[in-house]
């Protein structure tokens, strides 16, 4: 999406966040959640900090920076109310569990180890993820 697409759309990410931050205490949070949220959805191709900071009117690196990495805010209520919209919205039909590895080079990656890497097909040093994803016929959601 590009920045005026998401501009459209504010007024709807801003209910939807207010919903699902609705357990975090303090209202600067809920406004970096709603920033951050915005600057995963804009077009490019680094999604990390500083580029999405770049891209947003409003986008301040610092803040978005303390929201992502030190901002005391307890993720699991978040998830929860995510899952629960998307439950309700897909009805599924049934649920999916996948493996997905990254291949990693060097020792600076968190709980990267010598393992199958199936991306390589082979051993090698690299990350599993794990995701349930609620599906139907016709869309799916993590």
């Amino acid at each position: 999406m590009d920045l005026g697409e998401v501009e459209r759309l504010r007024e709807h990410l801003g209910a939807f966040v207010a919903e699902v931050f609705v357990s975090l205490a303090r209202k600067d949070q809920r406004r970096q959640g709603n920033c951050y949220l915005r600057g995963l959805m804009l077009d490019g191709r680094r999604k990390s900090i500083q580029p999405m900071a770049e891209r947003l009117p409003d986008g301040n690196m610092q803040a978005l920076q303390q929201f992502v990495s030190q901002s005391p805010w307890d993720h699991t209520p978040v998830l929860r109310q995510i899952a629960g919209k998307m439950t309700s919205a897909l009805a599924p039909e049934a649920w999916v569990i996948d493996d997905t590895s990254f291949p990693k080079a060097g020792d600076q990656s968190v709980a990267a180890s010598r393992q199958y890497c199936g991306a390589l097909g082979k051993r090698s040093l690299c990350q599993v993820g794990v995701s349930v994803h609620a599906v139907t016929d016709k869309a799916s959601s993590p």
